[in-house]
């Protein structure tokens, strides 16, 4: 990728969080963070990856709400940031957070699992 798609994503990263955090106000919505956007060379699309806290329920919802958003969030965008041609929007549920969530939470286990008994008989 070149350096400007790299700056472009940045700041269609960081506008997006900004949008997300101070003037959408759909309740299906619930924490939102864009974890990563990846725009195509010809600037024409970029594919935003988004993490949501809660629930597989909730999270759906809020991505469908999130995608439904996105003619808005586009338009926002347009007045936020100096382009001609603001990319089209295509969000995904970015599953990595939660993904490591519970691989900790297995590993956690696994190590309670194995730790020894203590002396006095009890388990920590």
């Amino acid at each position: 990728m070149s350096q400007r798609t790299d700056r472009l994503d940045s700041q269609i990263q960081q506008e997006l969080m900004d949008l997300f955090q101070r003037e959408m106000a759909d309740p299906r919505i619930g924490f939102a963070t864009v974890t990563r956007v990846e725009t195509a060379r010809d600037l024409g699309h970029a594919r935003v990856w988004v993490s949501v806290l809660g629930t597989d329920e909730e999270r759906e919802r809020s991505l469908k709400a999130l995608q439904v958003a996105t003619p808005w969030l586009r338009r926002r965008l347009g007045d936020r940031l100096t382009l001609r041609h603001v990319p089209e929007l295509s969000i995904r549920l970015d599953e990595s957070i939660a993904s490591g969530d519970r691989v900790l939470r297995l590993l956690r286990e696994l190590d309670e699992e194995k730790a020894p008994p203590s002396i006095d008989g009890s388990s920590d």
